[in-house]
């Protein structure tokens, strides 16, 4: 934590003295725990995820839905055993799985709270993440997490950079994937849930649906269509006046089902979301609540 490197930004923040550019420091950092309805069908199921949501974020887009928690850092500070306590209490409540959501920079700290619950902890535990992740940080989650969630949100560097500031992202989040796939195998679902496996997340951004078709041949020809579930989403929401004209809208119908047609024919197995879907009701309202 003194210099820190658990991300590819590699940032070496002393985050005893200040935050990286994550905004994570030596203090865990959390915005809400809540059974959460909205993720794939085979992770919320009926009774919902057990989603701990944490405050800050290695990756920074500018587009981000959830902008107060991962560019503004809000949240509460709690202890290694609170959170332990609360993957618990998540189980208790029903949840199908527990969902930590942007939790990478918080590693030194989710880590030991696995240790912690894992003797009383039942349900699978699901690794949700922007795909920014280094392999080697992965590794010590082997063992832990039973299913992973990332994103893979950009095939170029040039459009990495422009919206994320991450030109190494795209290479970057494919190992990282390789990594995922090696923990989990196949996906394995029983009663139409998840129980181990890897969904691959894509977002279809404005303007850019000639990328995200190159980038679901690239997933094909570099991992095959039946290592993970493929989750298309056209959920894209402008959550502020951005500073690129091209973001400022959401995805036609053209755009998505043009992407969508794509992943069809290259033999993906996954789901994919209506254009209604692009709604910001959908975007969670963090109160710290279940803290």
């Amino acid at each position: 934590m003194t210099c820190c490197e658990l991300c590819p930004r590699k940032c070496r923040a002393d985050r005893t003295k200040h935050a990286g550019f994550c905004g994570g420091t030596d203090r865990l950092r959390v915005a809400a725990a809540m059974l959460h309805q909205w993720e794939e069908p085979c992770i919320s199921g009926k009774s919902g995820s057990g989603a701990v949501f944490f405050s800050g974020c290695a990756l920074q887009c500018c587009f981000c839905q959830n902008e107060s928690i991962s560019n503004q850092n809000f949240g509460k500070e709690l202890s290694v055993p609170r959170l332990a306590e609360i993957f618990l209490e998540l189980q208790e409540q029903g949840a199908h799985n527990l969902n930590l959501v942007t939790a990478g920079h918080q590693l030194p700290f989710v880590i030991p709270a696995l240790e912690l619950a894992k003797p009383e902890l039942h349900i699978p535990v699901v690794y949700n993440s922007g795909g920014y992740e280094l392999a080697s940080a992965l590794r010590q989650l082997d063992g832990l997490i039973d299913i992973y969630l990332p994103d893979v949100k950009f095939l170029y560097p040039e459009t990495a950079q422009k919206y994320a500031h991450a030109p190494d992202y795209p290479e970057t989040a494919f190992l990282a994937l390789e990594e995922m796939l090696r923990q989990t195998g196949r996906p394995v679902l029983e009663n139409q849930l998840l129980k181990r496996g890897c969904i691959v997340r894509h977002l279809v951004m404005p303007g850019h649906r000639h990328e995200s078709i190159a980038l679901l041949r690239h997933l094909a020809e570099r991992f095959g269509t039946e290592q993970f579930l493929l989750s298309l989403m056209a959920q894209y929401t402008p959550v502020r006046q951005q500073a690129f004209p091209e973001l400022n809208r959401r995805i036609t119908k053209m755009e998505y089902y043009s992407v969508l047609k794509t992943c069809q024919e290259l033999g993906f197995s996954g789901f994919c979301q209506e254009t209604a879907s692009a709604k910001s009701e959908y975007t969670p309202d963090f109160r710290l609540q279940g803290l």
